[in-house]
Formats: structure tokens, C-alpha cells, sequence
């Protein structure tokens, strides 16, 4: 719940109270570009992703990743993608 609060006040969203917990509540935070949003936060989790991001060989701005036989899924800094969005 902290990470929802916190991540709905970063994007001026707003959290969804007992989301996933009753029916008709889903997803965490709603309200920025009419999105609906499901946050994750682990404390060693997505290590490969921030690892790929933080290359400072490469240096990318975003991750385009794939499973197979899963849809695109793109990956990137909150501030690159609200940057991207204000412009």
C-alpha cells in the first residue's frame, strides 16, 4: 500500500482503496492518461531490469522485452516517461 500511495502521488494519480482485495476494485492507481495501473515493488526484485537500464555502456533511455508468445512490454525511468508524456 505504500508504494500505491506513493507512486499515485508521483504520476497525480489516485490510489484504488481494496484493490485486488474485493471484486469491483481492480488495479492500485487510476486517474493518469485515463490509465489504470498495477504497481509492483519487491526489495530484490527486477534486478536484470535495473541492471539493463543502469548500463553505462549502453546507456538506454528504455527496455523493449519479450517472452515468447507474450506481447511487447516496454520498460523505462518514471521520469523519462512522464518527460515523454509533458511533450
Amino acid at each position: 500500500m505504500r508504494r500505491e500511495r506513493e507512486f499515485a502521488s508521483l504520476i497525480g494519480g489516485a490510489r484504488v482503496p481494496l484493490s485486488g482485495a474485493m471484486d469491483g476494485y481492480s488495479n492500485d492507481v487510476k486517474g493518469f492518461l485515463g490509465l489504470e495501473w498495477e504497481v509492483k515493488a519487491r526489495q530484490e526484485g527486477f534486478k536484470t531490469l535495473y541492471n539493463w537500464l543502469e548500463d553505462e555502456r549502453e546507456q538506454p533511455d528504455a527496455l523493449a522485452i519479450k517472452a515468447d508468445r507474450k506481447p511487447w512490454l516496454v520498460v523505462m525511468p518514471l521520469d523519462t516517461f512522464l518527460k515523454m508524456v509533458k511533450e
